[in-house]
């Protein structure tokens, strides 16, 4: 599976615990490339799931997924999410990525540690890039 290294990173912690580990994941969510730092967030990237402003972009290059997403620093727990979520498929192939469940939280043990409206989000924001993958693959 490919989150296995970061479901290995929250196994045995308790929910403070993994919050506290998601907020860490938050620093690491990678910067805007320039040409979309610079750019305006059009809303056909937000994800509407989310109360937070979450965009992402999703290209694919050569059969492998490049994920980029703008999350405001003001949300570290929706950022760390996104981060999860950004090194668990960055540069996987497509197969791989459409493989993803949905409805990652339970395997990375964040069910219970998180509330319904971000585990909807998170969601919401599998759904967007598996979408976004399959509308870019099939040009």
């Amino acid at each position: 599976m490919l989150f296995d290294d970061l479901i290995a990173e929250f196994d045995g912690l308790d929910d403070r615990e993994k919050l506290e580990l998601l907020m860490e994941f938050a620093d690491e969510l990678a910067p805007l490339s320039a040409l979309r730092s610079h750019a305006d967030r059009p809303e056909a990237c937000r994800v509407p799931e989310c109360q937070t402003p979450v965009h992402v972009w999703i290209d694919v290059v050569n059969d492998r997924v490049r994920f980029e997403a703008d999350v405001p620093v003001s949300a570290p727990t929706v950022r760390g999410i996104v981060a999860l979520v950004q090194q668990g498929i960055q540069d996987r192939s497509v197969s791989e990525v459409l493989a993803v469940p949905e409805d990652i939280l339970p395997a990375l043990g964040l069910s219970t540690a998180l509330g319904m409206q971000r585990r909807e989000g998170m969601r919401g924001v599998m759904r967007r890039i598996q979408r976004d993958i399959r509308m870019t693959a099939s040009r």
